[in-house]
C-alpha cells in the first residue's frame, strides 16, 4: 500500500508542480534535518535516521518508477546533495550507503537504456504512395502484398502483437500523466489532451492510423474481385486472432481500415465475403453504451491476465484511443481540489490505478516468435494516401451515385493539375 501510494504521490503531483521542483522541496527539508543533527538532543539524532530511511525509500520509489524526472544534469546534482545530506544524518549506518549506492547504480543503467532506445526510434515507414497522373497505374505484378508474406492470420496476428507490444514498451506513466496536466495547463483543444507531447505516444498513436491505412491499401490495390474478397476475409480473420491474443489495439486498428469509405463502398466485393465474423468483431466493437461489449471483453482479458500460468494468458493490449480518453474523462469530472481546499486524492488515486494497471500491461514478455520478415512488411509496406485509396477504389468498383462520380471527377482533375 506505501509503494502504491508513493507511486500516486508522485505521477500526480506533476499536475500541480513540476518534478525538479519537488525534487529541490524535498532537498531543502532534507537541508533543515541535516541542520538539527548539528544542535539536537539524542532524541531528535534518532528521529533522523527514521527520517533518512524514509528519504531513501521515496528516492527508492522515484528513480524506479520516473527515472526521465532525472535525466538532466541539474535534477542529478540535486539528487547527489540530497543523498550526501541523508548519509550525514545516519553515518554509521552502512544499509543506508548501499541502498543509495544501489539506487544510483540503478538509475544511470535504467537512463542509459531508454537513451539507447530513444536512438533505435521507430523505423521509417515509406512515405504515402500518391497515384500522380498515372492514374490506371496498378502494381507491378512482381509486387508482393501481405498475403505474399504471410497468409496465416494468426501468425499475422502475432507479428502485429509483437510490435504492439514494442511499441507500447517505451510509453511511460508520466508520458499518460502528460495527458492530465498538459489539460490543465489549458491545453484543451483535442479531446485526447494532445498525444504528440511525447514522442512515445506519438508514435504509438501513428502506428494506429498507419496499420489502418495498410489493411486499407493492401484491399483497394487489389485488381480482381475476386483476390479483394479473399484479402478482405483474411483480414476479418487476422483481426479475429487479435481478439482471441487480447490484442484489442490493433484488431480496432484493423476494423477501422476496412470501414474507411474507399474499401467499405466496394459494396460488389463486400457482397462476396462471409461477413458473419466481421459482424461479430463490430459487435464486440460496437461504440453505443460507451463501449460497452468492449469494456465486457477488457475486464474478461484483465481477469484472465491476472490468473494467468503463461506469458500468452498474460497479454493485453487495450484499445490506446479509447484508455486516453477514460484518461482525460476522469480528469474531466471531478474537481482537483474539494471543497475545503484539499487535493482531491481520490481522484488521481483512481487516475493512477488505470495508469499502473495499463503499465503492468505493457511489461508483459512477448511470447510469439519474431518473424523479421513479416514485422519489415507491416512497418515499412508504402502505403497509399487517402486520394490514392480513392483513385484505387473507383478504378477497382466505379463510382454509383452523384456523390461518388462528382468526388471521382475531382480526384482525377487535382492529380492531373499536380502532374
Amino acid at each position: 500500500l506505501q509503494r502504491t501510494y508513493i507511486f500516486t504521490f508522485l505521477l500526480s503531483s506533476r499536475v500541480f508542480i513540476p518534478p525538479h521542483d519537488l525534487l529541490a522541496r524535498v532537498g531543502q527539508i532534507c537541508l533543515e534535518q541535516r541542520q538539527q543533527l548539528e544542535t539536537g538532543s539524542e532524541k531528535v539524532k534518532a528521529k533522523l535516521k527514521s527520517f533518512s530511511a524514509k528519504i531513501v525509500q521515496l528516492l527508492k520509489e522515484w528513480t524506479e518508477a520516473f527515472p526521465y524526472d532525472f535525466q538532466d544534469e541539474k535534477a542529478m546534482a540535486e539528487l547527489k546533495a540530497i543523498t550526501h545530506r541523508v548519509t550525514q544524518c545516519d553515518e554509521e549506518n552502512g544499509t543506508v550507503k548501499k541502498a543509495i549506492a544501489q539506487m544510483t547504480q540503478s538509475l544511470l543503467l535504467s537512463l542509459a537504456a531508454r537513451s539507447q532506445l530513444q536512438e533505435l526510434r521507430e523505423k521509417l515507414r515509406s512515405p504515402a504512395m500518391d497515384k500522380g497522373s498515372v492514374l490506371k497505374a496498378k502494381p507491378p505484378a512482381t509486387q508482393k502484398d501481405i498475403l505474399g508474406v504471410c497468409c496465416d492470420p494468426l501468425v499475422l496476428a502475432q507479428q502485429l502483437t509483437h510490435i504492439e507490444l514494442e511499441r507500447v514498451n517505451s510509453i511511460h506513466p508520466e508520458d499518460l500523466m502528460q495527458i492530465v496536466s498538459h489539460m490543465d495547463s489549458r491545453d484543451k483543444h483535442r479531446c485526447r489532451g494532445d498525444l504528440t507531447k511525447t514522442y512515445s505516444l506519438e508514435a504509438y498513436d501513428n502506428w494506429f492510423n498507419c496499420l489502418s491505412m495498410l489493411v486499407a491499401t493492401e484491399v483497394c490495390r487489389v485488381v480482381k474481385k475476386k483476390h479483394r474478397t479473399r484479402m478482405l476475409e483474411f483480414f476479418i480473420d487476422v483481426a479475429r486472432e487479435c481478439f482471441n491474443i487480447g490484442n484489442f489495439n490493433s484488431m480496432m486498428a484493423i476494423i477501422s481500415g476496412m470501414n474507411l469509405s474507399p474499401v467499405a463502398r466496394l459494396k460488389k466485393t463486400w457482397s462476396k465475403v462471409k461477413t458473419a465474423k466481421f459482424d461479430v468483431l463490430e459487435h464486440h466493437m460496437d461504440p453505443s453504451s460507451n463501449f460497452c461489449n468492449y469494456r465486457t471483453a477488457l475486464q474478461g482479458a484483465t481477469q484472465r491476465s491476472q490468473m494467468a500460468n503463461s506469458s500468452r494468458e498474460k497479454i493485453v493490449i487495450p484499445v490506446f484511443n479509447l484508455f486516453v480518453k477514460d484518461i482525460y474523462f476522469l480528469h474531466k469530472i471531478h474537481t482537483n481540489h474539494l471543497p475545503n481546499g484539499h487535493v482531491n486524492f481520490k481522484k488521481f488515486w483512481e487516475i493512477s490505478r488505470q495508469i499502473h494497471e495499463f503499465m503492468t500491461w505493457t511489461q508483459v514478455e512477448c511470447p510469439f516468435e519474431k518473424d523479421k520478415k513479416i514485422q519489415n512488411y507491416l512497418l515499412t509496406a508504402p502505403i497509399y494516401s487517402e486520394e490514392a485509396l480513392f483513385i484505387a477504389s473507383f478504378e477497382s468498383e466505379g463510382p454509383e451515385n452523384h456523390m461518388e462520380k462528382d468526388s471521382w471527377k475531382t480526384l482525377r482533375t487535382t492529380l492531373l493539375n499536380r502532374a
